[in-house]
């Protein structure tokens, strides 16, 4: 079969899942449909916002549906009557097996993990907020458990000790959109030998590790963690959706501030953990057991995300805040 014969349907909806579909159109592949969320009201005028796959599908001219339930009836006839020989799913919900059994090829996904590690919905920040030194991208045929499906191909990334999870997002990208594309071609020639998971379990002499959903809690920063702990936690969380604490004044009184950048200084500290401390020109940082956390980029509720110095001339220091 021809790139061109075969009938792909792909579903994604945010930035994640655009490049790769855009590396399919452009590569000249037969994507006769797109499936994405509804769109949402959203913004300070509650403005209806497309979703940025709906955006390039309609640049592109492509068949587009927008299911409230995947189950909807109409829906499933919608999507037969698009006949996929193959499906690709990026960055899009948990699908019923009525949708992803339907293509004759299967469905497949693409996961910003090595799986089997790091299943879930937050694989990028979970593996920087664990401090991992790799990550990589695979794709893997759907079946009933979320993220368990034989494992098709894989490619590995470095991470370094400065990326974020913005970084590390855009690198996966990037190397997702090209693993793709390849992914179709191998399907095309028959060229697969899936591997099922069970399997790379029993090769990984590491723990596995699960990529819940992240919450506003998880964000929370716990200041008795070691510091290096802390500083993968906000690089793990930036820039979205941010690591947060609480400014506690004397007073009682609380003010909640982001932290998108820090740095970590290692050298013996006698402050209590949590002090927040400044030379009232451009260092700000929290004393913790092990060290000190330079904040370098920080933002105050409702107002914008500043560099350190910008912060220190435009906030009223007292003795004794303290981070909680």
């Amino acid at each position: 079969m021809r790139k061109e014969d075969l009938r792909i349907v792909y579903m994604g909806t945010p930035d994640f899942a655009v490049e790769p579909l855009k590396a399919l159109v452009e590569g000249g592949y037969n994507v006769v449909g797109v499936i994405t969320m509804p769109d949402k009201h959203s913004g300070r005028g509650m403005k209806l916002q497309y979703s940025p796959v709906k955006q390039y599908a309609l640049e592109a001219s492509i068949p587009l549906l927008q299911p409230e339930k995947l189950k909807n009836p109409e829906f499933i006839e919608e999507l037969r009557s698009l006949q996929a020989d193959l499906q690709i799913v990026v960055a899009f919900r948990m699908l019923p097996e009525v949708v992803w059994n339907m293509p004759k090829l299967g469905t497949f996904n693409l996961h910003a993990s090595l799986l089997p590690q790091y299943r879930g919905a937050a694989p990028i920040n979970w593996a920087i907020i664990n401090g991992d030194k790799e990550s990589g991208i695979t794709t893997f045929f759907l079946t009933h458990e979320i993220d368990t499906g034989d494992v098709i191909q894989q490619e590995r990334v470095a991470i370094s000790t400065e990326d974020t999870a913005g970084d590390l997002h855009d690198t996966l990208m990037t190397l997702g959109s090209k693993l793709v594309v390849e992914t179709v071609d191998n399907i095309i020639e028959g060229n697969l030998t899936p591997i099922p998971q069970d399997k790379l379990i029993a090769q990984d002499p590491n723990e596995l590790r699960a990529a819940p959903k992240i919450f506003k809690e998880t964000c929370r920063i716990d200041w008795n963690k070691p510091v290096e702990s802390v500083y993968n936690h906000v690089r793990g969380l930036s820039p979205y959706p941010a690591a947060w604490s609480e400014i506690q004044f004397p007073s009682g009184d609380t003010q909640m501030i982001k932290i998108y950048q820090s740095t970590i200084e290692r050298v013996e500290v006698t402050e209590p953990v949590g002090t927040l401390i400044t030379d009232g020109k451009r260092v700000l940082k929290v004393a913790l057991a092990d060290g000190y956390l330079h904040l370098d980029s920080v933002q105050l509720a409702g107002k914008k995300r500043v560099p350190a110095g910008d912060f220190i001339r435009g906030f009223r220091f007292e003795e004794g805040l303290c981070l909680k």
